[in-house]
């Protein structure tokens, strides 16, 4: 007899769908196809689109473009790399007219980028801390990419390989962990809510860990990329392991595994960002863009290691509270199959990107 299971519909709070502006490698239809077919019916979709979220006009167009879509939820995060952005977030979060009290409603947050990454939305540190202060006056969640501009710009001059495997050296734990402290320091300032994207060393666990400690109203995410790759997957993946923050080595894997076991970790989201196989593959290693699929094959994957209490709490309760989503348990169930074992293939999943960085890995557990 099958061991069958019931969750609720996952939410992944960490997506970029590409609509608008890049629609040639995903639209908010391929990739909700995708999410659903994963297990995942609301997802919080990133700014850095073309035009970027950081107007009314472009968060009512993806809205508007998103009410189109009928086989999952779509939110969206706020972005601010101008003062007038932030200007137009403290609108959209105060105001009393029907339609920004409307659009408020989709949108789950604000997004920084503390140092730049696709769409090139770095934010100035001014700036990022008149946002922390705002939020926390408006209980606004800031979301933020944590890596220090200045020791990823150090450690780009001391490169001299063309290796894709550079990359991670490029982009060293250390900036990641000054990043963090630096901007939980602006948290602890304003109380201020504040996530951490896509979590990927263990100094980062461990100011997580210290955040909690002191009681900051400090969280985090981390991926599935992160916690099933490492440095070592660069000769098998080559430039399809190519992603910001980057592939890091065992330890730093084994320390997230072990923030998830000891509640640090809050949420896994999956930073979905599909490109095109072309757009991977031409080119010097290094200019390939960075992002990875991964919407579809989150579930299985921590089907793997963790019990479904636990993927709950990591992707439908946590997300949920953190990010004010008002979803319910009762809102609708997805049912597993976990005696159902398979293989992760791109011929098999929904992503108009067409690849997997999974490709070939045994997994458990079948929607059915």
């Amino acid at each position: 007899m099958s061991n069958l299971i019931t969750l609720p519909g996952l939410i992944d709070c960490h997506v970029h769908f590409r609509e608008p502006g890049f629609e040639h490698k995903a639209t908010l239809k391929s990739e909700a196809a995708s999410a659903r077919a994963g297990g995942v019916h609301t997802v919080c979709e990133m700014p850095n689109t073309s035009p970027p979220t950081v107007t009314i006009a472009a968060l009512a167009d993806k809205v508007r473009r998103a009410d189109e879509i009928t086989d999952c939820d779509i939110r969206f995060f706020f972005g601010v790399t101008q003062p007038p952005h932030l200007t137009t977030l403290i609108d959209l979060w105060t105001s009393d007219t029907e339609e920004l009290k409307r659009l408020k409603k989709r949108c789950c947050g604000v997004k920084l980028y503390l140092d730049h990454s696709t769409g090139n939305q770095k934010v100035d540190m001014d700036l990022a801390e008149e946002v922390f202060a705002a939020s926390g006056k408006l209980n606004i969640p800031v979301v933020a990419h944590c890596e220090d501009p200045e020791t990823n710009n150090v450690a780009s001059a001391a490169n001299s390989s063309d290796d894709v495997s550079a990359h991670s050296k490029i982009r060293p734990a250390k900036s990641e962990a000054k990043s963090i402290q630096g901007a939980i320091a602006l948290s602890k300032k304003y109380n201020a809510p504040f996530h951490i994207a896509h979590l990927s060393t263990r100094d980062g666990i461990e100011l997580v860990r210290a955040a909690k400690k002191e009681g900051l109203p400090v969280t985090c995410e981390v991926a599935p990329h992160h916690l099933f790759l490492t440095e070592d997957d660069y000769d098998r993946l080559g430039t399809l392991a190519k992603m910001n923050p980057p592939l890091r080595s065992k330890e730093h894997l084994d320390a997230l595994w072990a923030g998830i076991e000891d509640g640090t970790v809050d949420c896994v989201a999956t930073d979905h960002a599909p490109h095109l196989l072309a757009e991977k593959r031409s080119g010097a290693p290094l200019d390939a863009p960075s992002g990875v699929p991964g919407v579809e094959t989150a579930l299985p994957l921590l089907l793997t290691r963790l019990d479904p209490d636990t993927i709950k709490r990591l992707m439908f309760t946590n997300p949920n509270k953190i990010f004010h989503l008002g979803k319910t348990e009762t809102d609708d169930h997805i049912t597993i199959d976990l005696d159902q074992e398979w293989e992760i293939h791109a011929k098999d999943l929904h992503s108009k990107c067409d690849w997997t960085p999974f490709e070939g890995m045994k997994v458990k557990g079948k929607i059915v």
